[in-house]
């Protein structure tokens, strides 16, 4: 027999949910083990630095992290500020790193995480094996630790959501990577700035990314050196009036703010929507630009770039030889699914859960943050941290705090149930849904809405 006690719990990720649940973690007196593939804290959110979260420094902030970085000397941020994702690393994240100290390994990369002993198909004691998770070092050494438990808190950052409407890559997609990203440009690089001035760009996506994308190409083509600057905008659906997000109505006013800037960028006429678009394919012109195909044999006019912001997906490939429960379709916990599918309902607001719902049928594992999400969207980061509360409640065998509820979410201002998640033709709410709203109506694109917020947040990232 093995016993586990005196091992560390392995967190993977030392971004805010990770860190998050490391300070929890030191707070109940167990001992944590964060591996972090980057070479800095925050590592994914470093790479969208430029961009601003819409949700304020007051709802980005762990308690459990607070409390660690107290004594420190630490300053909290003004909670009624909105940081970008590089004020959140170097003002939060890097301080909570340095004080959890040796706790926080970087330039380690998971690669597998099994039973010691035992891969998924072995009963026999299995639940007695501590975890053996392996990994390898920025200078490509390979090393394991055996752990107590593992929280996988690496998010999805990684592995982004093609062009193609089938979740594979549309074809041709990977021979035009040269004029493709999967991220919001930082614009405000004068190198990136060039690749876009003056030319005609795709952004291919409907939710606040492809929003904030839409937003700051309109001020390039209205800046001094954007001039013939174009934008064409690839939606799935139909335009309807769900479409911007919730607007005024939502509770995070830089989220609601975001959907109004993509608005007014159609409108201005610095973006052209298309929609009922599933692209298929994509070609290269002899000049070099691309051409989007959708699956009904249309074709755009050629265009120089594209962005993708489709979404993100989980990285599932290290934890093969673990029995995770997680659902068909959004590759979320099997519990958690529900609540957050997209097919279902659209609001922005989710039942709190914690370590039940993100429960496995091998005990001791845990997906949070991001990644316990799967492919379903709209994540904010007091999500995260009352997941990583409840879990490390459980794991420290206090089930009366792992079961209490401590989390209330804001709304979207876009309630009701949604239909197919991306059908052009797609119904509209009904009052079965987890809230009420007005039935969706085809807009006019023509008054005139508020500017484009300067920044906003990833939807990829933990703030929102």
């Amino acid at each position: 027999m093995t016993t586990t006690a005196h091992l560390p719990v392995v967190v993977i990720g030392a971004g805010p949910t990770g860190l998050a649940a490391a300070a929890h973690l030191v707070g109940r007196g167990l001992v944590p083990l964060v591996l972090e593939a980057g070479s800095a804290a925050g590592g994914a959110v470093r790479e969208w630095a430029h961009v601003r979260l819409f949700s304020p420094w007051g709802e980005v902030l762990d308690p459990a992290a607070e409390k660690l970085l107290a004594p420190t000397g630490w300053t909290r941020p003004d909670p009624t500020a909105y940081p970008s994702g590089g004020d959140w690393a170097e003002q939060y994240l890097q301080p909570l790193a340095d004080v959890l100290g040796d706790r926080v390994r970087l330039g380690t990369r998971v690669t597998g995480v099994s039973r010691a002993g035992r891969d998924r198909i072995v009963d026999a004691d299995r639940e007695l094996q501590p975890f053996v998770v392996h990994f390898t070092h920025a200078d490509g050494r390979e090393d394991r630790v055996t752990a107590r438990a593992v929280i996988d808190a690496s998010g999805t950052w990684g592995t982004p959501g093609p062009a193609g409407a089938s979740g594979l890559p549309a074809l041709g997609e990977r021979a035009a990577a040269d004029r493709i990203v999967y991220r919001v440009p930082d614009l405000g690089s004068s190198a990136v700035r060039a690749r876009y001035a003056g030319r005609r760009t795709a952004v291919i996506g409907s939710g606040a990314s492809a929003f904030t994308a839409l937003a700051e190409l309109a001020r390039l083509a209205k800046s001094a050196d954007g001039a013939g600057t174009e934008s064409v905008w690839v939606l799935r659906r139909a335009i309807s009036g769900s479409t911007f997000g919730g607007g005024g109505a939502d509770q995070l006013p830089e989220r609601g703010a975001l959907g109004l800037a993509a608005k007014a960028a159609v409108d201005d006429g610095h973006a052209e929507a298309v929609t009922g678009f599933r692209t298929e394919a994509i070609e290269r012109t002899p000049d070099s630009r691309v051409v989007l195909v959708g699956e009904d044999g249309r074709r755009l006019d050629p265009v120089d770039e594209v962005i993708v912001l489709t979404g993100f997906r989980p990285d599932l490939s290290f934890l093969g030889e673990l029995r995770l429960g997680l659902d068909e379709r959004l590759q979320a916990p099997a519990a958690l699914a529900p609540l957050i599918d997209p097919n279902q309902h659209s609001c922005g607001t989710v039942y709190p859960h914690g370590h039940r719902e993100l429960s496995h049928p091998e005990p001791g594992i845990h997906l949070v943050g991001m990644k316990s999400y799967g492919r379903a969207p709209t994540f904010l980061a007091m999500t995260g941290y009352e997941q990583v509360r409840s879990v490390v409640a459980a794991l420290a065998g206090d089930v009366e705090a792992a079961d209490r509820v401590e989390l209330t979410l804001p709304e979207t201002g876009v309630c009701g149930g949604a239909g197919l998640f991306d059908d052009p033709d797609a119904a509209p709410a009904d009052s079965g849904s987890c809230c009420t709203a007005p039935e969706p109506e085809v807009v006019q694109l023509s008054a005139r809405a508020p500017g484009p917020v300067t920044d906003s947040a990833e939807t990829s990232a933990a703030g929102g």
